[in-house]
């Protein structure tokens, strides 16, 4: 990709070499004009001059521009880290969360900022997740149902939002399954469809969506597919008129 052919900084003021604190630096060959410079506004160059200057991140951990503090903070010293937790940009935050250590993230559970909040979840165990189950935002909610252990999803099975049930009903225990068969929204109840044991799909033979009783068909029990023989659907009839067919040539064809 091109380089961006002006430099500015981050109030829109161009930028020169003459003045600069860095003019050293430059002389060193360890910055270069819209190429690698701090006072750039654009975030390739400020990550460009703290690679080739990491030393000097430390300094810029209170510069009034975001990006740069965002920046220094992936390059400064872990020590000078936490009071950036409390910054006032998001991206700052998440810069520092990812260096510090773990027990001085727990409070960005509460971040005011959703995308803090879902990406906290990633550096978070089980036991530290459950108070982010029942985040205010569905996304948050569905990225912790997503990563936190299998055995904790019973306290989301109720969850508002069909996507995260429809998450948990693909990852809880299978002796779980059977709490989420009557889910209010068909899509949560597909996936009990097809996770359930070929045993226990009677209990969902009268679903009122054809896509369930259709899954029910083509692995319940050919003993049980009585009524779904005449099921009003054309593919629920035909799948089950189908396995009724072939169990008679299946039973002839078995080793004897």
């Amino acid at each position: 990709m091109n380089e961006i052919e002006e430099a500015v900084d981050w109030q829109g003021a161009k930028v020169e070499c003459a003045g600069c604190a860095h003019v050293g630096l430059n002389a060193e060959e360890r910055c270069r004009l819209k190429h690698a410079c701090v006072r750039d506004r654009y975030a390739r160059r400020i990550d460009r001059f703290f690679d080739w200057n990491a030393a000097l991140a430390n300094d810029y951990l209170t510069h009034p521009h975001f990006e740069v503090r965002a920046i220094a903070a992936k390059h400064a010293s872990v020590f000078r880290l936490p009071s950036l937790l409390d910054d006032p940009d998001e991206t700052v935050r998440w810069n520092a969360a990812r260096r510090v250590p773990k027990r001085l993230i727990l409070k960005l559970r509460n971040d005011p900022h959703r995308e803090v909040r879902i990406r906290i979840v990633s550096l978070l165990d089980d036991v530290e997740l459950q108070t982010m189950m029942s985040d205010n935002d569905y996304y948050v909610r569905l990225v912790v149902a997503r990563r936190i252990a299998p055995s904790f999803l019973a306290w989301m099975i109720d969850d508002a939002e069909a996507e995260v049930r429809r998450v948990v009903a693909r990852r809880i225990p299978k002796e779980w399954l059977l709490r989420l068969a009557y889910d209010r929204d068909p899509v949560v109840r597909v996936e009990i469809a097809q996770r359930l044991p070929p045993g226990l799909l009677s209990r969902m033979r009268n679903d009122l969506d054809w896509r369930i009783r259709y899954e029910v068909a083509s692995r319940i029990p050919v003993k049980e597919l009585a009524d779904l023989i005449d099921d009003p659907d054309d593919f629920v009839q035909e799948m089950a008129k189908s396995r009724r067919t072939d169990e008679p040539s299946r039973l002839e064809e078995a080793p004897r």
